[in-house]
């Protein structure tokens, strides 16, 4: 059994194993792909085969669409050239069960595969004649939100970027370099409508991507290297759209105890491939089974019925509030919270988290009590049923290999978001009371005693990376466990005021004296940690 249009030709011998298999003709479905693309994808990790390309396998089994999937990959062509390419452009989709069971598809949908790289005539000279297709509806994006940058965090123009500028649309080197030079053939080509369609994980995504496309094409008519009127193009949402969109569904790393799941039905060739650039990929990916797309349903070319797979389409208003109801209320904020009380715990696994009756009924709490009455019903999903799903299914889930460690990533640039916004919430409000927050302020006070890097036995443990990690950590460099309480709260004072972490003063918002009186409490000895969460 191999993953490969060969590999797949006795489907009774995959069914028996338990694999839902592709319920279309390939051939066929390829063959009209090739003449009439509607749909490229950038960026060959992950999310997109377990995510985009599964959905688009769901509607040409059911017949709703006759064509599949094109791929390209502009940062690491070896993704495409060592696992796409030798499986047939064919991969494996495990679904991770709550229950404990695994689903297994074999996904058959993406029908050609392609390297962004200007420096390959064949794959280059395709993705030109994808571009000028009338046909092609969406451009789709998972490229990570860094790869909408065209500035590092020092101002410096990212690789590549400079002498794209200065050369035009001819053979770009810059990851949106490639993206611009290809949407420029589509305007050069008859001013043909597209939807430039962000789905990365990171708010108001569309903006991100029509900034860095914005800005080429502007680069480009100051300095007279490209036609007059591209700019117009692009600024024409007539012509070119580029939606808001959220995007949920966890998709960790390909597991090696799902590779030997796959193995043991008689699969082979499953050998992940670590590429020079550091990316781990194997023919399989493994997923949680909740998934939400929403997307801002603004498509000049038109679009296929994606939402008979599963997919919300709506206006932006409306994505926007899904995007604050899970980000600041009812997935993100008890994820940071079970993150650094984990840390503190001992805990390896957020799965293992939920079974603690400390930790579960303070997540609980925080996400029921505390934040559910600020959040805006979006409509299209209902915020208590969402929470019901995190709280039950997708965050005990115990095939999810996720880490407090990994989660507890960055946390001094997602308090502000995730908890600050919840604050605001309850000041704008005559029927709230901030008073009545409780597990808001602990998760600020054991962020700060996560900062100390001492667990709760008293053992040293390394903190995850965080870009503000020496600044915020000079705040508690001479508090110590069973130190002067009151010495430790003057200590974290002046940290206790910077808006642009917590999102709020937390003395102007009234919250200062009971972050301090936790930390206080958590600071007191050995063991404090878990008696403050029983407390609570």
């Amino acid at each position: 059994m191999k993953l490969t249009k060969q590999g797949l030709q006795n489907k009774a011998e995959w069914e028996a194993k338990g694999y839902s298999l592709p319920q279309f003709d390939r051939e066929k479905v390829e063959a009209a792909t090739k003449k009439e693309p509607f749909w490229i994808h950038f960026g060959a990790g992950n999310i997109f085969r377990a995510f985009q390309a599964n959905v688009v396998q769901e509607l040409l089994n059911k017949g709703v669409i006759n064509r599949g999937l094109v791929v390209a990959e502009g940062y690491d062509y070896e993704i495409i050239e060592k696992m796409y390419r030798p499986h047939d452009n064919i991969g494996a989709l495990v679904t991770l069960k709550s229950s404990g069971n695994v689903e297994k598809t074999v996904v058959g949908s993406i029908m050609e595969s392609l390297t962004a790289d200007s420096s390959n005539a064949n794959d280059w000279s395709r993705l030109i004649e994808i571009f000028r297709n009338p046909s092609l509806q969406m451009v789709t994006f998972t490229i990570t939100e860094k790869g909408y940058l065209l500035k590092n965090a020092a101002g410096v123009f990212m690789p590549g970027v400079e002498s794209d500028f200065a050369e035009g649309p001819v053979l770009p080197k810059s990851y949106i370099g490639k993206v611009v030079t290809l949407l420029y053939e589509r305007y050069a080509n008859g001013e043909l409508p597209i939807a430039m369609v962000s789905m990365d994980n990171c708010s108001h995504n569309g903006d991100k991507l029509y900034a860095a496309v914005n800005e080429f094409a502007k680069e480009w008519e100051k300095r007279g290297v490209c036609k007059k009127g591209f700019l117009d193009y692009v600024n024409n949402a007539n012509k070119v759209s580029f939606p808001w969109t959220m995007i949920d569904k966890i998709t960790p790393r390909p597991d090696a105890k799902i590779e030997r799941i796959l193995a043991d039905d008689g699969i082979e060739q499953l050998e992940p491939v670590i590429t020079s650039k550091k990316t781990y990929v194997a023919p399989f990916v493994n997923a949680e089974e909740c998934q939400y797309l929403v997307l801002e349903d603004n498509f000049p070319n038109g679009r296929p019925e994606l939402e008979k797979a599963g997919l919300y389409f709506t206006n932006r208003e409306t994505v926007d509030k899904v995007e604050k109801m899970k980000v600041c209320t009812c997935l993100n904020p008890l994820h940071t919270f079970l993150a650094v009380s984990g840390c503190l715990l001992g805990y390896t696994l957020i799965a293992d988290e939920m079974k603690d009756p400390d930790l579960l009924r303070l997540v609980k709490r925080l996400g029921y009590e505390e934040g559910l009455p600020v959040v805006v019903d979006p409509g299209i999903i209902k915020p208590r049923n969402f929470i019901d799903e995190v709280v039950d299914i997708r965050i005990p889930n115990p095939f999810m290999p996720d880490t407090p460690q990994r989660i507890a990533c960055d946390t001094s640039q997602k308090l502000s978001i995730r908890f600050g916004e919840t604050i605001k919430g309850y000041l704008s409000r005559n029927d709230l009371n901030v008073a009545n927050l409780e597990v808001i302020p602990a998760v600020f006070a054991l962020w700060m005693r996560y900062l100390m890097a001492i667990d709760d036995n008293g053992n040293a443990f390394e903190l995850s990376p965080d870009p503000l990690l020496d600044d915020v950590r000079k705040y508690v460099a001479d508090v110590k466990i069973g130190g002067d309480a009151a010495a430790a709260c003057k200590a974290v004072e002046p940290l206790m005021h910077r808006k642009e972490i917590f999102g709020v003063d937390l003395f102007e918002a009234g919250l200062a004296n009971k972050v301090c009186g936790y930390f206080a409490k958590l600071i007191a000895d050995k063991g404090s940690v878990r008696a403050v969460l029983k407390g609570i």
